[in-house]
């Protein structure tokens, strides 16, 4: 058969409360799930032989399935393995997808488009790249493009879940601390050894219009400034104080993105970009440092031992361009902090690291940090930051 195959299946069960769902399985992948009894869908599958399986899940905890093998015909087209027609999904969402053609010289690239803008391209007859959507209904458009001119696509509405802050470098509640070596306590009035400075509405460079830039000097080698700011729970900026303790301990996910630019990278010896959840005496911070002048290279932060670890993943801002990292985390049901992805520039790295959290008192919320370290000079630099937004659910 050729691609999207038909399915078409109802099921039954013996448990008095009925079918529940059904699904399904491509080659061992769950690639379709729906409500109910009956089943009648269409799934894009990959040229090739395939063992499939149609199985059904009742409210008893039952499960049943009928395996069907089929071989997909060649031919030109796109095939989508995820994700799926009208899904419910979470950013960032991962698209996977190979093409065919009848070109003789093959496929020269693939893309995707959000809402009729083209947001990733890359060479070749497969994509497998994840996307940082904000909460809402997407038409995406997953396309090839062949030597011979030629060009196919599929269609993938979604809807993205989630909550979201976004453009938070043009928000209130933004908090500047100094940092000293070698205990890097905070300070708010440091003297002429660590300056710095927030200027908001900044114009240009930027992509929203309504950029900030954050700029450090003075006079004390290798001195920091932290900014942070308070969005859920205690002083929060964004009017959500959770006094009934009911969002924040039932959050488990945060995307921190931003987009980031500069002409003078190579003076900083570190950009730092923290997510932070205190909740019920525990601190869990996912913190993430790009290491420019200290090697190229990001850590992360050891929460319990509080030190920071080399993750092995390059980081190598560009000078002169804007830079957009996507950093995904999430809280384990058992409390551990996992780092699950790093993302700068198109380029995905999963770590999917575990550490556990620390304990401390009287703290209830959730905060964005964004840090800038000075190097053994102290020299000035600044930086624009503009379409930080963090997600979470």
């Amino acid at each position: 058969m050729g691609s999207p195959v038909s399915y078409s299946a109802t099921a039954t069960t013996g448990c008095s409360k009925g079918v529940a769902t059904m699904g399904i399985y491509v080659d061992n992948n769950l690639i379709y799930v729906g409500n109910g009894t009956t089943l009648n869908t269409k799934v894009s599958i990959a040229p090739g032989s395939h063992h499939t399986v149609v199985e059904e899940w009742d409210y008893c905890g039952g499960a049943s399935y009928t395996p069907v093998a089929i071989t997909v015909n060649s031919g030109a087209g796109v095939w989508v393995a995820s994700p799926a027609d009208n899904s419910n999904v979470t950013s960032p969402v991962s698209y996977s997808a190979t093409a065919t053609t009848s070109c003789s010289r093959g496929i020269a690239s693939m893309g995707i488009y959000v809402n009729n803008q083209l947001n990733f391209v890359s060479a070749g007859a497969k994509l497998n790249t994840s996307l940082t959507l904000t909460p809402g209904t997407y038409d995406t458009v997953v396309q090839e493009w062949d030597y011979c001119g030629g060009s196919t696509f599929q269609h993938r509405k979604v809807n993205v879940g989630g909550s979201s802050f976004t453009n938070l470098q043009a928000s209130g509640g933004w908090t500047g601390y100094g940092e000293f070596a070698p205990n890097y306590d905070i300070c708010s009035s440091c003297g002429s050894g660590v300056t710095w400075a927030m200027n908001q509405g900044v114009t240009s460079p930027s992509l929203s219009g309504k950029a900030a830039k954050f700029s450090i000097g003075g006079s004390t080698p290798y001195a920091d400034v932290l900014w942070t700011n308070p969005l859920i729970g205690d002083f929060s900026s964004q009017g959500m104080p959770d006094h009934a303790h009911t969002i924040i301990p039932n959050l488990h996910n945060f995307t921190y993105d931003i987009y980031f630019y500069s002409s003078s990278l190579e003076l900083s010896q570190v950009l730092e970009f923290d997510i932070n959840q205190y909740f019920n005496s525990m601190a869990f911070t996912w913190g993430h440092q790009c290491r420019i002048a200290g090697g190229h290279e990001f850590d992360i932060w050891d929460n319990a031992n509080r030190k920071w670890i080399s993750t092995g993943v390059p980081c190598n801002p560009v000078d002169n361009s804007w830079n957009h990292l996507t950093l995904q985390v999430q809280r384990t049901w058992d409390n551990k902090l996992q780092y699950h992805s790093i993302t700068l520039n198109g380029v995905t790295r999963v770590l999917d690291w575990y550490f556990p959290p620390f304990w401390v008192n009287n703290w209830y919320g959730v905060t964005a940090n964004y840090q800038m370290d000075g190097n053994y000079k102290q020299a000035p630099y600044s930086v624009v930051v503009d379409k930080f937004s963090l997600m979470y659910w």
